[in-house]
């Protein structure tokens, strides 16, 4: 089994095919890495091959590199990792600088032999790593491809060579988006870009005509040639450090220094930019030798690719037949039920969106309209898409229309009895096999269920809202839900392009379970005379998209008392949050009700943008005269969230620990640079943990208990991903 083979041909070019067995997309192991430098030593050492073209047997080219391999490349690097990792990354090097030069003369630069791409389709990551290594890059005039770097996503930046060419042949400035943001493109605007030189019909046939026709010339890259400079300037030159200070503040502005990867890159970048090109890439091997050694990069890459994957491909989906949904019904046309029927009918999904009266149905549908016509502006979408997903909709009041559908989502108020109305309405037309799912954040499904006939085939998928941007979706079992409603959700969650976790019905399930603690502490800790901008920007600098003031000003101040109110009415004595309701309570009487009432704990023009804190606040909550360090407030704003990330394991609400993790950075951004809650914990240690535990409650009161679950594992020294992870569940 390999994944790169050669042929030679009689016209004297010799095409080397990436394909490798059992993946539906090309990835480099280094395994293959070894079989493509024996491909490229072999062809370069025949005298009757003229030139190389290096393809793949597959519709794209290729998907990066096998990240799994990436996150063993630490464990397997020996007793000196660094240096194991570091060789292992500059014999990477070698193989692509080996392409690049083809046998060139190091003095005179002639001699060589011609290699071009040709690229079917896609080219991520390493997949585009190698052909920018080439001599000429040819792609398939494929719109759907994806041409890019995206590295900086999961944690890492292109590594193999990628950042220091792509810097060279555009600049900095050029290159900014598609390193730092990860940027992808079609191939027209990767071409436009400078990323690719050709976009033609037929990439293989274009590439073999090109090397056999190819000089010594256009074999030299502009780096390699004497009297290079750096478009844009190099980081000495007046043009260029003005450049660098830019990138630099952009860096620290969107990341706030918590994300290693890009702040790593941006060093290789401007080092690199200072030396010869083969001095740049050992410096390039070294920051990217950083970031693996950084615990951040490996949790990173394990929840937001390993983790993420799994469960989209069904890593916790119940023995069941296939339960792809052909026609879905949506209860509500408000806010949630439009984005619904929306992402729904983008998938394909015939759609019934009802609501009481025809004009709210018409308003959920329109919402779909609007969506496509924001998307046709900018040239994301086309009125083709728009009016098929359009005729995909009907919008009535009339609940005959359920008749066929095989999964109702329903989205009206969070309103026991309205639910319980709606269900037993649709379940009267539904038929025997149809499952029927509720859209709430806070109602236990279980009690839900009990409106339905078939509770069996009762379930909750929560939505977060907005619906079509948000990634996650929360399915719930309750007491009586059986395995083929669970697979029915899962497997709707994937027709709609989102990554489900699935946990058992209790107060406020997983999600809001932990983010409710989060915005509570924020508030708490204003009514204590905290500086509510040392509270906010605390919560930016370890990694939250969100300060908690800002986030309950978008939710919206009124449904936080709501939600106080009821869980007051259900908890009794045993309600904790006292102290915060007095601070929600008298925002809600001041009519302060957050950014769509222009007005919360943040100020708000008359456009509804935010011109800083409220100074209101300071006249009810003085400001105290001594102010805790930030890390002490950083601590209690992830402490109040991970901890009961901890208890809903315990209880039994979660049944996986990746669920946790990827729900809380996907569900609610839980600090993306940690790989959530348990691979934080599993950072710290469990004995620090357990120990900042006790330190907090001392400080601040019984919701920072260390958990029975996390006493036991500090005692034995044990982490949640060596404890409950795949691995260990295997062994």
């Amino acid at each position: 089994m390999t994944d790169f083979t050669m042929q030679k041909g009689d016209d004297g070019v010799a095409i080397i095919t990436w394909d490798v067995p059992g993946k539906s997309m090309n990835v480099l192991s280094f395994d293959g890495l070894r079989e493509l430098d024996a491909c490229m030593t072999d062809a370069l050492a025949d005298d009757a091959v003229k030139g190389i073209v290096i393809t793949s047997a597959k519709d794209s080219f290729a998907a990066g590199m096998d990240l799994n391999v990436l996150a063993r490349m630490k464990e397997e690097a020996g007793d000196e990792p660094a240096r194991g990792l570091f060789d292992g990354i500059m014999q990477m090097h070698g193989v692509l600088r080996k392409i690049e030069r083809g046998n060139m003369d190091p003095k005179t630069n002639k001699g060589g032999k011609p290699v071009a791409a040709a690229l079917p389709g896609t080219a991520l990551g390493i997949g585009l790593e190698i052909p920018l290594a080439t001599h000429r890059i040819f792609c398939a005039d494929d719109p759907k491809a994806k041409i890019g770097l995206p590295e900086i996503k999961v944690g890492l930046f292109p590594g193999a060579g990628g950042t220091t060419r792509i810097v060279r042949k555009l600049g900095a400035m050029a290159a900014a988006p598609l390193l730092l943001e990860g940027k992808l493109s079609d191939p027209k605007k990767a071409k436009s870009l400078g990323i690719i030189d050709e976009v033609v019909e037929d990439p293989m046939a274009a590439a073999k005509a090109w090397v056999l026709e190819a000089t010594d010339k256009d074999l030299v890259k502009p780096w390699d040639d004497k009297g290079y400079k750096m478009p844009g300037g190099a980081p000495y030159h007046p043009a260029g450090f003005m450049t660098f200070v830019g990138a630099s503040a952009m860096v620290n502005g969107q990341t706030q220094g918590v994300y290693p990867a890009a702040k790593a890159m941006l060093s290789a970048i401007y080092e690199g930019a200072l030396v010869p090109f083969d001095t740049a890439l050992k410096i390039e091997a070294r920051w990217f030798v950083n970031v693996l050694m950084n615990p951040s990069s490996a949790a990173m890459i394990r929840s937001l690719f390993i983790n993420k994957g799994a469960l989209e491909k069904g890593a916790n989906r119940p023995e069941a037949p296939d339960q792809t949904v052909k026609k879905v019904g949506v209860l509500g046309a408000g806010m949630m039920g439009a984005g619904i029927a929306l992402v729904s009918a983008q998938a394909g999904i015939e759609v019934v969106l009802i609501d009481q009266a025809q004009d709210a149905a018409d308003r959920g549908k329109a919402y779909t309209e609007s969506y496509f016509d924001k998307g046709i502006k900018r040239g994301k979408s086309t009125a083709e898409k728009k009016a098929a997903a359009l005729d995909r909709i009907t919008a009535t009041t009339d609940y005959d229309a359920l008749k066929g559908c095989d999964l109702v989502v329903e989205a009206v108020f969070e309103d026991p009895k309205i639910k319980a109305d709606v269900t037993a309405k649709a379940e009267a037309v539904l038929g025997e096999d149809a499952i029927f799912a509720t859209n709430t954040s806070t109602l236990p499904i279980s009690d839900l269920a009990k409106a339905s006939k078939r509770p069996g085939q009762f379930i909750g998928i929560h939505f977060f809202s907005p619906v079509e941007k948000m990634l996650l979706v929360e399915i719930i079992k309750g007491r009586e839900t059986g395995d083929r409603a669970v697979a029915k959700a899962l497997d709707f969650v994937r027709q709609i392009r989102k990554t489900p976790i699935v946990v058992n019905d209790a107060r406020f399930f997983y999600a809001n379970r932990c983010i409710i603690p989060y915005i509570n502490e924020g508030i708490r800790m204003v009514a204590e005379g905290v500086e509510p901008a040392l509270i906010e920007n605390a919560a930016k600098l370890v990694g939250m998209p969100l300060g908690p003031l800002q986030l309950v000003d978008e939710t919206s101040i009124d449904l936080g008392a709501k939600i106080a109110r009821a869980t007051k009415a259900a908890m009794g004595d045993a309600y904790p949050d006292d102290a915060v309701d007095e601070v929600i309570f008298w925002m809600e009487g001041e009519g302060r009700m957050g950014r769509k009432a222009k007005a919360g704990f943040y100020a708000y023009d008359e456009a509804g943008k935010r011109q800083g804190l409220w100074e209101g606040l300071a006249a009810k909550y003085p400001r105290a005269d001594t102010q805790p360090d930030v890390t002490e407030v950083q601590h209690r704003l992830l402490f109040v969230q991970v901890l009961e990330a901890v208890r809903a394991l315990e209880e039994g609400v979660l049944e996986d620990i990746r669920e946790g993790d990827v729900g809380a950075i996907l569900g609610w951004g839980f600090a993306p640079w940690s790989g959530g809650p348990f691979s934080w914990l599993d950072i710290l240690g469990a004995p620090y943990a357990a120990e900042r535990c006790d330190a907090l409650t001392a400080a601040h009161g019984a919701r920072f208990t260390c958990p029975a679950l996390l006493r036991e594992m500090a005692e034995k020294g044990q982490s949640f991903y060596g404890r409950f992870g795949p691995k260990a569940e295997a062994a």
